[in-house]
């Protein structure tokens, strides 16, 4: 501790506030309350937090100090001692968490959330039947990052969408509206989707996807789109091309089939800010399928990071011809920099496919394709 005329100078205790909720919010949700000894000044200062993460950390910690019964009280009570306006909750609802925590308690907490312009919201739910989302949520309108896993998704009639939503992801999430489509409509900001998969399938379209004119960074499972699984590659193009500020694509093939498409493809060309695709789950035997993976490849000429994961479903029938010709004078345009190709089982389908991207023309000679194989 220095001296400053003879008085000790205390940095820590003299922490600006702002300064210090800054860190607080950096650390474990524990660590951040159990400042509260280092010094008189910082007793109450963790009541400032604007970010809340109730994770497997966090109720491992307290199962040691409390046990399990106590879970939703300690929460309530945390909620009730902040002082600050919270901007991010995070809720992690594993197995054992879930036999305890009362559906209630949830639903008041996302009803404190509601009136505290709460903007970034996580609620995951591991095992056991789906929470249902309170209606208080749609009330949240200042909410820009919504993530939901495994939940029943039920807006009222009321519900005109998140105006400022910025981020949405949804994994195992069941509609219960048959409209649910109209959701992206009134997400107007939308930058971000990563839509997973949903119940009923097919209850979101294309085209309505498609009306997300500002997303910079999409992700599908197609089997949970069009309430089909085959579709022609002319479709997956026409998507793409609805989004002029895309950044980056992901697209998980699982289960998907592609039909035939005599149809002329037209590529999209525009696409100047798009640097990253991710194909997913890709059944090498499907000519189709490879066709349109190096068609899609071809289209982004600024292209610098390239992910496939190769399908091991090993009973899909063979569509096609299993090695499609590549244009690689086409290809010659790619300013690859990271190149992934990651596969469950060897075979010679798959041996050919990384050859092929082998080929690949990349930014720098030295530039490497790491090929993942298991």
């Amino acid at each position: 501790m220095e001296l400053v005329h003879g008085t000790p100078k205390d940095i820590i205790s003299n922490i600006p506030d702002d300064v210090a909720t800054h860190i607080l919010d950096r650390l474990p949700l524990q660590d951040a309350v159990r400042t509260s000894i280092l010094s008189r000044n910082w007793r109450s200062k963790w009541t400032m937090l604007n970010k809340l993460v109730f994770d497997d950390n966090f109720f491992e910690y307290l199962l040691e100090i409390e046990g399990e019964n106590n879970y939703g009280r300690i929460i309530s009570s945390l909620l009730l001692h902040l002082k600050g306006v919270i901007t991010k909750f995070v809720l992690y609802i594993e197995e054992r968490t879930h036999r305890v925590l009362d559906v209630e308690d949830i639903n008041n907490w996302i009803l404190f959330l509601s009136r505290n312009g709460i903007k970034d919201l996580t609620l995951c739910k591991e095992n056991g039947p789906r929470l249902k989302l309170p209606t208080h949520l749609f009330s949240c309108l200042e909410l820009k990052h919504l993530k939901l896993v495994s939940c029943c998704f039920d807006p009222p009639t009321s519900f005109h969408g998140f105006p400022n939503l910025l981020s949405l992801e949804l994994r195992s999430v069941q509609f219960e509206s048959e409209n649910f489509g109209k959701f992206f409509t009134q997400c107007p900001a939308l930058e971000i989707l990563n839509f997973g998969f949903t119940f009923p399938v097919g209850n979101v379209k294309l085209a309505e996807i498609a009306k997300l004119a500002n997303l910079k960074v999409l992700s599908l499972l197609l089997f949970s789109l069009d309430n089909t699984m085959i579709t022609s590659s002319s479709s997956i193009f026409e998507l793409v091309d609805s989004f002029p500020k895309l950044e980056e694509l992901h697209l998980d093939f699982i289960k998907f089939k592609f039909i035939e498409d005599d149809a002329e493809k037209t590529f999209p060309t525009n696409f100047t800010c798009f640097k990253t695709l991710k194909l997913s789950r890709i059944d090498l035997c499907n000519g189709i399928m490879l066709s349109c993976a190096f068609d899609l490849i071809r289209s982004f000429s600024n292209l610098q990071t390239l992910e496939i994961t190769a399908s091991y479903w090993d009973d899909s029938p063979a569509l096609g011809n299993c090695s499609p010709e590549v244009d690689y004078h086409t290809m010659g345009s790619l300013q690859l920099r990271n190149a992934v190709f990651k596969d469950f089982k060897a075979s010679d389908e798959k041996l050919m496919f990384a050859m092929k991207l082998l080929k690949l023309h990349r930014a720098s000679p030295v530039a490497e394709i790491d090929l993942c194989w298991f």
